[in-house]
């Protein structure tokens, strides 16, 4: 593995290392994120994140607001699986989209440098609910492991389900099943705006202990996800890449 570029600024150090045609984002030795132009399935965490989206026709998915965007590799999985007409991707580390800018390829999409808490604030003081997918992927780091930002607590989760049309979903990365299951979304006040049964899924990848919580005022199906998943991560293909336990959460 090879160091192509690094950088110290306010404190944090961050790490571009190559690895085959992969490309790697380290913060302060915290992987965050990894892209393989050549071969972008390759079974990661970060199509755990992508593949909730195949619960929808891929075409639905029109706009899509990524909270915490790292190097970008859920951008450049989003564009080439789901053409999205616009992605909105908030990150605070302004460092990092330099980087996805610079040595992951992202491009076509709006990038902003800002609080993703103000952002989901303005767009819900704007009265907007625009958004087919949001995704709420949060994650900084406290002594070199990966944490989330701040706590999924009830007004959090209540903003952000706001911002996604009555069709859409709220796909968020918690750290472990146990952090999923004591945040907002369990809150009765909350899930009751879901859809019963099957508006509420969790999806966990056997090397990391992530449990990615997917949320939704209609039912999701799980023969979608195998109706419309790529080959690779597709829940119904037995060679599929990809190795995901998905559970509705009831």
């Amino acid at each position: 593995m090879a160091v192509i570029w690094q950088q110290q600024r306010n404190g944090n150090h961050y790490e571009v290392r190559t690895h085959g045609a992969s490309v790697r984002l380290y913060t302060n030795g915290v992987f965050h994120t990894q892209w393989n132009p050549r071969d972008p399935l390759k079974g990661s965490l970060w199509e755990l994140l992508l593949l909730p989206a195949f619960f929808l026709p891929p075409e639905q998915v029109k706009r899509v607001l990524l909270l915490g965007v790292g190097g970008g590799a859920l951008i450049r999985l989003l564009q080439t699986y789901c053409s999205p007409s616009q992605i909105l991707g908030v990150d605070i580390d302004p460092v990092h989209l330099s980087v996805a800018r610079r040595f992951f390829g992202v491009g076509d999409v709006e990038l902003v440098c800002a609080d993703a808490r103000a952002v989901v604030a303005d767009l819900t003081t704007d009265g907007e609910a625009p958004f087919d997918l949001v995704v709420d992927d949060l994650f900084g780091h406290v002594d070199g492991e990966a944490q989330r930002a701040f706590a999924a607590d009830r007004d959090w989760c209540e903003a952000v389900l706001g911002l996604v049309r009555p069709e859409g979903m709220v796909v968020s990365n918690f750290a472990s099943r146990r952090e999923l299951l004591e945040s907002g979304w369990r809150m009765p006040a909350l899930s009751s705006k879901l859809a019963p049964a099957s508006g509420s899924w969790t999806l966990e990848h056997p090397d990391y202990e992530n449990c990615i919580g997917v949320f939704s005022r209609t039912p999701l199906d799980r023969s979608d996800l195998k109706l419309h998943a790529p080959t690779a991560l597709n829940p119904g293909n037995p060679s599929r890449k990809l190795s995901a336990r998905i559970r509705s959460l009831r």
